[in-house]
């Protein structure tokens, strides 16, 4: 993969748009309409153009590289499940009982060699050309501008490399990464990520932080920064993994941090423990904005990059997204990862629409009462696991993870209050819903065992059941009911909200004949009959400690939640595109929508 952009041409069915086209929304825009087609392809910008600066830049802009699941497998070279195979042999290898079985484990420690990196001791391709402080000026770059409310540009497929205080570790991470001015980027790196620990360190040191920022490359490069690696082991070791080959390091030219020879650019330099900037507004992968805060700010030493690099970005937002396809890779690569922690394991999906952190399905063979919880537990207490919000698991008998409509059937079938744990611990950083930042609610759902006995008492048409609702409640405004032939139909209703929907839900119990999951929402900008984005907006909207309640029927308060709600912190929100950009997009002949696909991605408000 020495020319990404041919290897793209020749297996990734690339899409290359010649026209001039604005690296502020529109550029964006347009790689963020493409995603979501069933047909995604990778797109090649060749004449990127920042309009409000007067820029023609000098590189084009890739986006969309892993477009779907035939071209992330092709970037691996096989299947992300043969890798994962791999990875199970390494974990169940014990050591040679018999000469003949030390002889058959010699091409497999051989193959190990490979893993590991190697430091090359001369400059790669990716310092051809080598800009020095003097002269950096990240506005050779063109970094995009995603949304209108962004705080500004931002990198958003930098791989960006550290090291600990005293050098023995090194990490990868992908963190987005806000250009200030012409030297100078704001490193969003999450408070329980690598990078921030390490940073820690130089804090207390009161030394400055070397950093360098890569971008391009081998896409594989990417991957590797958002896996989910134990702490303290260096990403390119997966790399060197599933290519069976050494990663090829070079040395920065400003600092001591190793980084790919071939990756297109790279951006070197120091972060100041003591000086901090407010980052965002960003509209990042949850499909909300995430607030400002301050982060730490790297000062730019040196800009290094081939003779014609390729400037490599993607494009965040409500789902689904080019991470549904990352997202597919890490899950299966990862999974015997799992199992050491929870044996009885059988397979975890973690649905994009649930945006990864915020729901998992896992599949299990039980063996005793409670083991389901038990894998709560562990979940919630393992690495990036522990960051998810809502986990339901299903016996070794219920239909695979990915058959949506299957599953969710079975699930309702054995739902049972009985078998819902609430529970409390950390969240993701980027998490808006919980009360308190970075801790949060969790719920554990057992749908492991038999179906329930009891269903529903007398089932109502949609029409009457809104009714009678709006009889005891006028703020409700539409009503859906789905899976209504299972022992537990959801009913989803819409609301005008002017106060707290906990008084509703109590209200509501009085129906518990009819409605045995209650689900609430806003009515603007939600889809009664769009069940993938309702379920993008109930996981991202809920604490469950503050917004489930289990006394007679099930009920959800799926709202926004604001002063009403004792909320105090700010809600942020929803990602939406520009209208006039999709417009004359439109008129361009760029992209071709109609409105239901609008109102199906939620490009807009309504």
């Amino acid at each position: 993969m020495q020319d990404v952009i041919q290897w793209l041409k020749d297996n990734g069915n690339l899409k290359v748009i010649d026209k001039p086209l604005d690296v502020e929304l529109e550029i964006p825009h347009v790689a963020y309409i493409e995603v979501k087609k069933e047909d995604s392809r990778p797109i090649l910008f060749t004449k990127p153009v920042n309009k409000a600066k007067g820029i023609e830049y000098e590189m084009p802009v890739l986006m969309n590289i892993f477009a779907n699941k035939e071209i992330t497998e092709k970037i691996f070279g096989k299947h992300p499940d043969n890798v994962a195979e791999g990875i199970e042999e390494l974990l169940k290898l014990k050591p040679p009982k018999t000469f003949k079985a030390k002889l058959a484990m010699i091409p497999k420690l051989f193959s190990l060699k490979n893993v590991f990196p190697k430091r090359l001791k001369f400059k790669g391709e990716c310092q051809e050309v080598i800009i020095p402080k003097e002269e950096v000026d990240l506005d050779r770059l063109p970094i995009l501008k995603t949304w209108e409310e962004d705080g500004g540009p931002f990198i958003t497929m930098g791989q960006v490399y550290t090291q600990s205080l005293d050098g023995q570790m090194q990490n990868l991470g992908m963190y987005r990464l806000q250009q200030y001015d012409k030297n100078r980027l704001g490193m969003h790196w999450q408070i329980h990520k690598d990078a921030s620990h390490f940073f820690d360190q130089y804090q207390k040191a009161g030394k400055k932080m070397p950093v360098t920022v890569a971008i391009g490359g081998d896409p594989l490069y990417i991957w590797c920064g958002q896996a989910p690696m134990p702490h303290g082991m260096f990403e390119m070791l997966l790399y060197g993994f599933v290519r069976n080959k050494n990663a090829q390091l070079v040395k920065s030219i400003s600092n001591n941090i190793y980084i790919p020879r071939d990756v297109d650019i790279v951006i070197e330099g120091f972060v100041d423990p003591e000086k901090m900037e407010i980052e965002g507004p960003f509209g990042d992968h949850t499909g909300y904005y995430t607030l400002k805060e301050p982060f730490p700010v790297m000062e730019v030493e040196t800009v290094t990059m081939k003779k014609e690099p390729v400037f490599a970005a993607t494009v965040v937002g409500k789902p689904p997204l080019e991470d549904k396809y990352m997202g597919w890779a890490t899950e299966r690569v990862f999974l015997p990862m799992l199992k050491p922690m929870a044996p009885d394991l059988i397979d975890y999906n973690m649905p994009e629409n649930g945006v990864f952190h915020n729901l998992i399905l896992a599949k299990m063979k039980v063996m005793y009462k409670g083991h389901a919880q038990q894998f709560m537990h562990a979940f919630w207490g393992v690495g990036q696991m522990s960051f998810v919000k809502h986990a339901l698991f299903v016996g070794e008998n219920a239909p695979e993870l990915e058959e949506a409509e299957a599953l969710t059937e079975h699930i309702l079938n054995r739902l049972s209050k009985d078998k819902i744990l609430i529970t409390q611990g950390i969240v993701d950083h980027l998490d808006h819903s919980s009360s308190e930042q970075f801790v949060g609610g969790k719920l554990g759902v057992d749908a492991t065992g038999y179906e329930v006995e009891e269903g529903i008492g007398e089932l109502l048409s949609d029409e009457i059941l809104l009714a009678t609702i709006q009889e005891i409640d006028a703020s409700v405004v539409g009503l859906k009911q789905y899976m209504t032939h299972t022992k537990n139909p959801v009913c989803v209703i819409a609301v005008k909200k002017e106060r707290s929907q906990q008084k509703l839900m109590k209200k509501l119990r009085v129906l518990k004949a009819h409605i045995r999951v209650l689900v609430v929402i806003d009515e603007a900008n939600n889809d009664l009959n769009d069940p993938y984005m309702l379920i993008w907006r109930v996981v991202n909207n809920i604490d469950a400690q503050r917004d489930v309640k289990l006394k007679s029927i099930i009920a959800i308060d799926a709202t926004n939640k604001s002063e009403v709600d004792g909320f105090m912190r700010e809600w942020p929100g929803d990602t939406f595109c520009t209208k006039e950009v999709l417009d004359s997009l439109q008129e361009k002949g760029l992209i071709d929508i109609d409105e239901a696909f609008i109102k199906k991605f939620g490009l807009l408000p309504f």
